[in-house]
């Protein structure tokens, strides 16, 4: 079992910067692809970045590519989202993902296992 907590959200105007935080619990967050997710209303849930299990591959949505990146700390058990040049369209509730997926499945979020909470990201325009 493991346990996802989400931080870092808030309100930001557009160009600014946040950076998400994911705390997963357990020991076994390095044998786990990591990913992040978002959804904004009335929308269905999106991908956004992930870790492949390995930790040497990443993906990001084209949306996202070149602002966001994606780090993780596995001694910390933590993963990053940090996003740059925020637009009103990443407006969206952020969730963080874990689970053992196949490195051409990390896009599909239901083959992720563990879910977070999710963080409110609001970007002001």
């Amino acid at each position: 079992q493991v346990q996802l907590v989400e931080s870092g959200g808030g309100l930001v105007q557009a160009g600014g910067s946040l950076r998400l935080s994911c705390a997963a619990s357990g020991r076994t967050f390095g044998r786990y692809a990591m990913g992040w997710f978002r959804q904004a209303p009335g929308k269905e849930r999106e991908f956004v970045a992930a870790f492949s299990r390995s930790g040497f591959s990443t993906d990001y949505a084209d949306s996202v590519k070149g602002r966001f990146a994606i780090s993780r700390d596995n001694a910390k058990s933590t993963v990053y989202l940090q996003m740059n040049s925020l637009k009103p369209e990443d407006t969206a509730v952020y969730y963080c993902a874990a689970g053992t997926v196949l490195d051409y499945q990390l896009r599909l979020g239901n083959q992720y296992d563990y879910w977070g909470q999710g963080t409110q990201v609001t970007v002001s325009s």
